[in-house]
């Protein structure tokens, strides 16, 4: 992993919010096992203790219970920290055309609140999450940052917001500021379950189960599904990257496009298993196609990610055969 070569001062500390969670858990897990002390803060509504259980005996881990709503919370969070990596926030497009006050709150007000503490406490390196959902109603393939669209739901207003406060904060304030814009990242830790859960862990818990999954449209959407440890090597480069790089949104994924139809099928076959899928509506608010153009983030960050589609689904499937035996035998999620 690619990575582990990404070298901070001894010392460092990084403060994960949103780090129970499924990005966040991953790469709170990378920094301590490259021997840097970790603050995570969560407040569990939608990550989960179990992420990072194995962390709390590393006397390099605190984990902070907190609301990134709550300024004092944040400064807390960020006090004496060199790095930020800010991944706190509500996803799903679905949900946030039902809840668009609650996601405003928490993803603009939210992220506001981290930089303000950020800038006040002197932290190094501000790096959060955005979303290739910014790019809205575009239909350029790849996704080219400057080429956006009409964003096509809340969530991606929020997101898109949270770009401009980066690039303010840079200007205003010279907080050095790194917006990922992270393509449809799968692998270990991701939820299954729920109504809104990622589509490839949903389809791999619901084929082991013996369901016959559900396609939304008709299966020719096509996305940069991206496994998560180019999301880990995204961000520690981020964080790694000069103040020149700083104050703009970088896109974060495999590079490659991958049809819904085929993943399924490539599941199936992983999992030697033969299930036609139901086909229902298109969700509203859904980009149609999405393929990361990486070369700025490569240019800029030295971002090089490892792993493509094929790999990264090998490695994802293991991870949830193990998983969902350890569930049914009353094991421990990890």
């Amino acid at each position: 992993m690619s990575y582990q070569n990404i070298k901070f001062p001894e010392g460092s500390v990084f403060t994960v919010t949103g780090g129970a969670g499924f990005i966040g858990s991953n790469i709170a897990g990378a920094l301590l096992d490259m021997g840097y002390t970790v603050r995570v803060m969560d407040n569990l509504s939608t990550g989960h203790i179990e992420n990072i259980e194995p962390y709390m005996k590393n006397e390099r881990f605190t984990f902070l219970q907190k609301d990134i709503r709550d300024l004092d919370s944040c400064m807390e969070a960020v006090k004496g920290a060199d790095y930020v990596i800010h991944l706190a926030a509500w996803g799903s497009v679905p949900r946030s055309i039902e809840m668009p006050l609650l996601y405003e709150e928490i993803n603009i007000k939210g992220t506001l609140n981290m930089m303000e503490a950020a800038r006040q406490n002197g932290v190094s390196r501000f790096v959060y999450a955005s979303s290739s959902s910014v790019y809205g109603d575009s239909t350029t393939l790849p996704k080219k940052e400057g080429f956006e669209g009409n964003v096509l739901s809340p969530y991606a207003l929020t997101k898109r917001t949270d770009e401009e406060y980066g690039k303010l904060y840079k200007k205003l304030y010279g907080l050095n500021t790194y917006g990922m814009r992270f393509f449809n990242v799968f692998g270990r830790h991701q939820d299954p379950d729920g109504a809104y859960a990622a589509v490839i862990p949903k389809f791999i818990r619901q084929l082991l189960s013996g369901e016959r999954p559900t396609i939304n449209g008709d299966g020719r959407q096509s996305r940069d599904f991206t496994y998560i440890d180019n999301v880990i090597e995204g961000c520690l480069r981020a964080c790694a990257a000069p103040e020149e790089a700083a104050g703009t949104a970088y896109n974060i994924g495999a590079g490659g496009r991958e049809y819904l139809i085929d993943v399924y099928h490539d599941i199936c076959n992983a999992l030697g298993v033969e299930v036609e899928p139901v086909f229902g509506p298109p969700r509203a608010g859904d980009i149609r196609d999405s393929n990361a153009d990486i070369s700025k983030a490569a240019e800029k960050l030295g971002y090089d990610p490892s792993y493509d589609f094929a790999a990264g689904i090998r490695l994802a499937i293991d991870w949830y055969r193990e998983y969902f035996s350890q569930n049914r035998t009353g094991g421990e999620k990890s």
